[in-house]
């Protein structure tokens, strides 16, 4: 697997790498964690030769200074955009003091929109992301303002990230249901730390034929091989910023550590492989700071991991699910089918005691 094995996102003809760019670090601002504009473009130069093409950021990221690097850096390079797959976010307010400046009501789309294509330096976006939920405006008013935008080509696709499964449920029917531009994607918090998105998002996406996109795929670093039981990071900025692992994270670290010894690749490979490998089409994204960890994860698409090292991982991460997701598993079928064979899952699975008391 190289990152020139295209896959399509979501139910669209848009073709990206199995592992997305993220540009969250692109730049400094005060106050900020990020890289200067010479490693930024040397972290972008090696993911576009490497045949990489989807690359993310957002309107807000380093003040605006992630958007103006690559607005720069495509700018100078005749040719390069068309052949990227170029994605931002809406949501967050640029102009304190003007409360339509934020959010995601249609005169705020479209002013963030503007000042996006502005930094650009582009005429249109290939991918625009809800970058969280405005409780303040109606979703069928956000969903016709972006699909207004689509009619008028200054954006291709559209996406949600950070919303609740029933508003996304309900901004796709709408959309469905009217003849507007539906979603193709959900970006979303999902590591092998991070799996609550199992509970709604993730199984809404795959019966919605919708990608997962997930941020933060190695946990604010906990899965990059930096840490280890007893040998935490000692670096005092970042831990203020994340902290450390506790020690249920630390069951996963370790079994991800353990595979990646016996395989003799990087914790962070794993756990990124780990995630592609999840049902539907995953499309993690990779940020970097400096060009050996852009290295390091795309080590990722090297790694093949056996089903016995699935289930390993899948046992030492197993995420504790809302009601009800805790219904609609085993127990789901113990109810519906108790003295039955179905799908060719014998009713002796299931505690006798309970098939006694289940009631018609």
């Amino acid at each position: 697997m190289t990152l020139d094995h295209y896959v399509t996102l979501g139910r669209s003809g848009l073709r990206v790498s199995p592992l997305a760019l993220g540009a969250m670090t692109f730049g400094e601002d005060p106050g900020a964690a990020g890289c200067g504009v010479e490693e930024s473009e040397k972290i972008l130069t090696a993911y576009l030769e490497r045949g990489g093409n989807f690359v993310d950021t957002a309107n807000f990221y380093t003040n605006g200074h992630s958007e103006r690097i690559l607005g720069d850096y495509f700018a100078a390079r005749p040719g390069a955009r068309d052949r990227v797959v170029l994605a931002s976010k809406f949501f967050a307010n640029m102009h304190p003091g003007n409360p339509n400046a934020g959010g995601a009501g249609r005169s705020a789309i479209r002013l963030q929109l503007h000042e996006t294509l502005r930094r650009l330096q582009t005429d249109h976006l290939d991918l625009y992301w809800l970058h969280n939920w405005d409780r303040n405006t109606p979703i069928e008013e956000t969903m016709r303002a972006l699909d207004d935008l689509v009619r008028e080509g200054r954006i291709r696709y559209i996406g949600f990230s950070n919303t609740p499964a029933w508003l996304t449920a309900q901004a796709q029917t709408t959309a469905l249901l009217r003849g507007w531009t539906p979603l193709v994607a959900l970006q979303v918090e999902y590591s092998l730390l991070a799996r609550t998105v199992e509970g709604e998002l993730a199984p809404f996406a795959l019966d919605q034929g919708l990608s997962l996109v997930p941020w933060s795929p190695l946990r604010n670093g906990f899965l990059s091989g930096k840490y280890r039981r007893g040998a935490g990071v000692t670096d005092s900025a970042r831990t203020a910023f994340v902290g450390q692992p506790t020690d249920a994270d630390h069951v996963v670290i370790d079994a991800v550590h353990a595979i990646a010894d016996e395989l003799g690749t990087s914790a962070a490979a794993v756990s990124l492989a780990w995630l592609r490998s999840r049902p539907g089409t995953v499309v993690p994204i990779v940020g970097a700071g400096r060009l050996e960890h852009l290295d390091g994860n795309l080590a990722a698409l090297e790694v093949a991991l056996t089903p016995s090292h699935l289930a390993a991982l899948d046992a030492a991460s197993a995420p504790d699910l809302n009601y009800p997701a805790p219904l609609h598993g085993p127990l789901r079928a113990m109810l519906q089918f108790a003295g039955s064979t179905v799908d060719g899952e014998p009713s002796e699975v299931y505690p006798p005691l309970l098939q006694s008391t289940v009631r018609y």
